[in-house]
């Protein structure tokens, strides 16, 4: 008997909500718990992070969120006389993550990347390389590093795509269906 692959999730949590509410024509908001379940059913997602830039007492209701949801929060460190002026780019510690889980020969199938920001370009054609990658999630397509072009639509989705934003957005108050 075969097991299910054990594959991980890794979600530029800033990239994601300005692609889906900010930088977009047509905004929208993620439900976690939807969106969770999304990258479990879809993607044999048995571990998914989500990467802040780094933490804000106020947002301490959007961080409950997420964990609920099922997703392990990761945030990225910063000297805190530098917190009002950086922006929270997390590049870098999801790479780290990713190629450490590797060196130390973490045990798992492939990696479902979520965003559309050209600077993962090299990781995920060394992970197709490898075997290593499942599939990047684009936010919003039309915003979308063109670097990704590319590697084959088959190493590519958005998650503006009508169908898997029903899945995966927030139903909007009042209205009807699960």
């Amino acid at each position: 008997m075969q097991l299910a692959p054990k594959n991980i999730a890794y979600i530029d949590g800033q990239n994601l909500h300005l692609a889906t509410t900010t930088r977009t024509n047509d905004p929208w908001r993620v439900d976690f718990a939807r969106f969770r379940r999304f990258l479990a059913e879809r993607y044999q997602a048995k571990e998914a992070y989500y990467f802040l830039g780094y933490t804000v007492n106020e947002n301490e209701k959007l961080y409950d969120a997420i964990q609920r949801a099922g997703f392990i929060l990761k945030f990225r460190e910063h000297s805190s006389a530098m917190l009002s002026a950086k922006k929270g780019n997390v590049d870098i510690e999801i790479v780290f993550d990713i190629m450490k889980k590797l060196y130390q020969k973490y045990e798992f199938e492939k990696v479902v990347l979520v965003s559309g920001d050209g600077d993962y370009f090299r990781l995920v054609r060394f992970l197709i390389e490898e075997g290593k990658f499942k599939k990047v999630l684009f936010p919003d397509s039309a915003t979308a590093s063109s670097l990704y072009k590319k590697l084959g639509s088959e190493h590519f989705a958005g998650l503006d795509n009508p169908d898997t934003r029903r899945k995966i957005a927030q139903k909007e108050k009042g209205s009807l269906g699960s």
